[in-house]
């Protein structure tokens, strides 16, 4: 009983791999120097993100729709990198070597990036704000430092914020309602890092120099990594487990396939499953049987005589657990797509407006998405602090609502503020067609604050449906692949700008097939984004129902409880809740 007092009782480790003692470890204490990357991570990120846009088109001279679709796939590659990260963690190197190495990339590709803005030979010439066509090298070493980035990224991003989550026991009641709250801060932090690069960067970039822009967030990340190992000493750490629950998503499916003829048994305890010693002797969590997509029980039947062995009971929960988590991914790509718009056409559309704030001073257009990051802030404490407690009173949920209540009112705020940006740019159409304006470096006579009610609502959308499916995706997936479970999130992210390119690019196709006018066209004050504001309005709602739909037929992952009794491992499984519509 003594070992399970001074030792974390999740099996965590130091990293030397001895057991993390309890009260030395984890906790908010080793996230502290975490929060620090996270910070300057999305201060990198956002400063490129948020006004590359008009670097590719001021720059590089790069059409509307080629560097809105440029932008979309950089970002894309950036979310969808995670998936080789987080796999590289779960099976071989663990989280913090993981982040280690990609860390480093993403420092190297901040580096040239700066260099690609800075150095003459690298960047375009430009006299009194016109620059010259950049050549092709030029253009292949900015593209070489972005993706660069995107590859660093691929091992940060899942594992930093997963590596967090690690440093709170589970089985600790008390550390495990300060993980309830993490995600939420955890995101807080990095949004702060994401308000200076909208605020301050940006308005560097182009009033500064972009070398200087770019600057300064490489020397934070030099800064955020030192203060990062500085900490090693108080970080737990996840052991290693087999590959084999990876390999178990390709095999079950496959039994399941080849035993499609076969009745399961009506007894559970007839299916395959290996005894209870292995799973206390190996550390590997033993799951429970579930009522859903019961046709992949099939791959644990028993086959008399034959020289394949059966999957386990639990291969075949991590398998549907996954399938399940699938479906929620599915229904969160046209949400993303959504999301996209922020440093895209928000900031193309913010271009043609009055964006003068005083006599002399200007507001860079992307500097609005600060306004996303600060709905995000302010509402993270209001959500923590007043709107937990008060729903927890009322449902007895410790999180006040479930998840995917939480992800379903998030997407209707998006829709609403699709809704709201169709309707502006329905004003601002009016304005244009009133004042007769016709060349695309007129400014439209509309006050650019116009446009913060749609950032506000995407940013206190965020709070629900952004934190909500980082800690969905966390908190689902199986022990053993929560690293990959992440990646649903950033994949999510990924494929919906990968989408929002692929819309952009077909709408603008066909509405300008035969000389038609392309709803995005170059010049923004003769195209119409509102009716593909109105087209975005329309597939998330059709969306939002499927999403209602598979969050009816989700069952939530049980509680695992862990008790140590002479250095076994039991546990203790709660019953699912089955009830149709709760989500």
């Amino acid at each position: 009983m003594e070992t399970a007092k001074v030792y974390t009782q999740d099996g965590t480790v130091d990293l030397q791999g001895r057991p993390a003692v309890a009260s030395k470890t984890g906790r908010w204490r080793a996230c502290s120097f975490l929060v620090g990357y996270e910070a300057c991570e999305r201060m990198a990120f956002y400063g490129i993100a948020s006004n590359l846009v008009n670097y590719l088109t001021t720059r590089l001279h790069e059409d509307t729709i080629s560097s809105v679709r440029n932008v979309n796939n950089w970002s894309g590659v950036v979310w969808i990198t995670p998936i080789a990260g987080a796999y590289i963690a779960d099976t071989y190197i663990g989280r913090f070597w993981t982040f280690t190495v990609s860390s480093l990339i993403y420092v190297l590709g901040m580096i040239l990036l700066t260099m690609a803005v800075t150095v003459k030979s690298l960047r375009p010439t430009c006299v009194n704000g016109v620059c010259n066509k950049a050549s092709f090298l030029q253009k292949a070493f900015f593209y070489m430092s972005l993706y660069t980035i995107a590859i660093g990224a691929g091992g940060t991003k899942p594992n930093i914020s997963t590596f967090g989550a690690d440093q709170f026991d589970d089985y600790n009641i008390r550390e495990r309602k300060q993980k309830d709250s993490f995600f939420n801060w955890w995101t807080f932090s990095s949004f702060l890092g994401a308000l200076f690069a909208t605020l301050g960067l940006v308005y560097i970039q182009e009033n500064l120099g972009w070398g200087l822009g770019y600057g300064i967030p490489t020397i934070g990340l030099l800064v955020s990594l030192i203060v990062f190992y500085i900490g090693t000493p108080f970080y737990r750490h996840k052991v290693i487990k087999s590959d084999k629950s990876a390999k178990a998503l390709v095999q079950v499916p496959i039994a399941a396939f080849k035993n499609r003829k076969l009745q399961c048994p009506n007894d559970l305890l007839e299916l395959h499953e290996l005894d209870s010693d292995y799973y206390k002797s190996t550390g590997n969590h033993r799951v429970h049987h579930t009522p859903i997509f019961r046709f992949l029980d099939k791959a644990a039947i028993k086959i008399i005589r034959s020289r394949e062995s059966p999957c386990t009971v639990t291969e075949v929960e991590v398998a549907k657990r996954v399938l399940g988590l699938t479906l929620i991914w599915l229904v969160t790509l046209i949400p993303s797509t959504l999301g996209a718009q922020v440093n895209t056409l928000f900031v193309k559309q913010g271009t043609t407006l009055d964006r003068k704030l005083g006599s002399s001073f200007q507001i860079p257009a992307a500097s609005l998405g600060s306004f996303v990051t600060l709905s995000i802030l302010v509402s993270v404490p209001v959500y923590d602090q007043c709107f937990v407690p008060f729903m927890r009173k009322k449902t007895g949920n410790p999180r006040g609502i479930t998840i995917l209540q939480r992800l379903g009112i998030g997407f209707l705020i998006q829709i609403v503020a699709i809704a709201v940006a169709s309707a502006v740019e329905v004003k601002r159409m009016h304005v244009i067609k009133e004042f007769h304006i016709t060349n695309p470096k007129q400014v439209v006579p509309i006050s650019i604050f116009w446009l913060l009610p749609q950032y506000c609502l995407l940013g206190i959308a965020g709070v629900f449906d952004a934190i909500g499916l980082l800690e969905f995706f966390y908190d689902q997936s199986p022990e053993e692949m929560q690293s990959l479970g992440t990646t649903f999130f950033t994949s999510g992210i990924g494929l919906g700008n990968f989408l929002n390119s692929f819309l952009m690019t077909m709408i603008d196709k066909i509405t300008s097939k035969g000389g038609g006018k392309s709803w995005i066209g170059d010049n923004l004050n003769d195209s119409r984004l509102d009716y593909y504001y109105g087209f975005l309005m329309v597939i998330s709602t059709v969306n939002m129902g499927l999403f209602l739909w598979a969050a009816s037929k989700y069952v939530y992952k049980a509680d695992e409880t862990k008790e140590f009794s002479g250095g076994c491992v039991q546990m203790e499984v709660k019953p699912l809740d089955t009830s149709p519509l709760t989500i």
